[in-house]
C-alpha cells in the first residue's frame, strides 16, 4: 500500500523541492536571505518607476527566499501588490501586456541614452543587439491567465 501521509504528518522531513534548492551551509542561506531582502525594495520601487524593472527583482527575491526562508517566500507570494507578478511568472512564465509595453519603451529610452553618450560604434551595436534580444524575449512571453 502506498504511503499517503503529507509533509505535515511527518515533521522535520523536507519535500523533494526543498531538498533540491535548500543550501546546506547557514552562511549561504544568510547570503540568499540578504539578497532577497535587498531585491524586494528594489522590486517594489521598480513597480512604480518607469525605467526600473520591478518584476525581475521580485522574481529574484522569491528565488533567493526559496533557498533561504520559506516564510519570506510565502509572504512575498501572498503579498497583495508584489505577489501577483511573481505568481504569474512561476505559473507559466507570463508577463502582463502593460508590463511588456513599459519594458519595451524603457529599452527604447535606454538605447536613446546610449546613442546620446560617447559610446563607440561597437558599444552602440552591442547595446542594440542586447536590447533587441531582451525585447524579443519579453514580447514572446505569454500573458497571464486571470487569477480567480
Amino acid at each position: 500500500m502506498e504511503d499517503r501521509t503529507s509533509r505535515e504528518d511527518r515533521p522535520g522531513e523536507a519535500t523533494r523541492a526543498e531538498r533540491r534548492i535548500a543550501p546546506r551551509s547557514p552562511a549561504v542561506r544568510l547570503v540568499y536571505l540578504g539578497l532577497g531582502c535587498l531585491f524586494v525594495p528594489v522590486g517594489a520601487v521598480g513597480l512604480v518607476m518607469p525605467l526600473l524593472p520591478g518584476t525581475v527583482f521580485l522574481i529574484l527575491a522569491a528565488a533567493c527566499f526559496a533557498r533561504s526562508s520559506p516564510r519570506f517566500e510565502q509572504w512575498l507570494l501572498e503579498h497583495r501588490y508584489l505577489g501577483p507578478s511573481v505568481r504569474a511568472w512561476r505559473a507559466n512564465g507570463s508577463i502582463p501586456r502593460r508590463v511588456k509595453w513599459i519594458a519595451c519603451l524603457s529599452l527604447v529610452a535606454s538605447y536613446g541614452l546610449v546613442l546620446a553618450s560617447a559610446a563607440p560604434l561597437i558599444g552602440r551595436i552591442a547595446a542594440a543587439a542586447c536590447f533587441i534580444a531582451v525585447a524579443v524575449y519579453i514580447v514572446t512571453r505569454p500573458e497571464p491567465i486571470a487569477e480567480s
